[in-house]
């Protein structure tokens, strides 16, 4: 065991797992949940949730140290991991090897509409302050484009996917889930939570449109 400890990239797989579900994981189901508020209107969305968000103490530091960069590691290392390969294909099922494959290339495509999401959101209101005054007005007028919608729905589909099979893997490598029976039931489980959060966040995108 201690060999293992010693090894870097023992370590280094381990502090990914833990960043995808703390802080990563809870950011995820938590802005899902702030979204889903849009169906309750532009007054209670800006005020309420956005403005509520606006004024908490030390928030740069929380969106840097809290967010920033357990997403700038977890990608990163992800990225390693896809580009060395190791899949593990006697070790999965073969459907659970797609998986493994689902796994690293929805991160790709995560990365990639997170990129597209700071964009449009947080970069453009640094442009055009009136933004964050009204950040339900200008998500709405976004994804009345239906490319935009398309992308968002895409990306909210990645994520909650990601999360939920990320979930599953990780209470196998920690040895949470031993036997077949266990890991069988943990991945019911844990789409189902997939499903979940999905549901939610798509609740969220029609309260935009509404």
């Amino acid at each position: 065991m201690s060999a293992s400890i010693q090894n870097p990239h023992f370590l280094l797989r381990r502090l990914h797992s833990l960043f995808g579900l703390l802080p990563i994981g809870a950011f995820l189901v938590f802005h899902l949940w702030e979204n889903s508020q849009s169906r309750f209107g532009s007054e209670h969305y800006n005020v309420k949730v956005v403005g509520w968000l606006q004024e908490l103490n030390y928030l740069p530091l929380l969106e840097i140290f809290a967010i920033a960069l357990p997403i700038i590691f977890h990608a990163g290392y992800g990225l390693h991991i896809l580009a060395s390969g190791k899949s593990e294909i006697r070790r999965f099922p073969f459907l659970h090897n797609w998986f493994y494959w689902l796994q690293r290339l929805s991160g790709v495509g995560i990365l990639l509409f997170l990129l597209a999401h700071v964009g449009m959101t947080r970069l453009w209101a640094m442009w055009d302050p009136a933004i964050k005054q009204d950040l339900f007005g200008h998500m709405q007028q976004l994804l009345a484009e239906p490319l935009i919608l398309a992308l968002y729905v895409f990306g909210l589909l990645l994520s909650v996917f990601h999360f939920g099979n990320g979930l599953w893997t990780m209470a196998i490598s920690w040895g949470v889930t031993v036997t077949p029976r266990a890991q069988q039931l943990s991945f019911y489980l844990f789409m189902g939570l997939s499903l979940l959060l999905a549901a939610m966040g798509l609740h969220g995108l029609w309260g935009f449109l509404q």
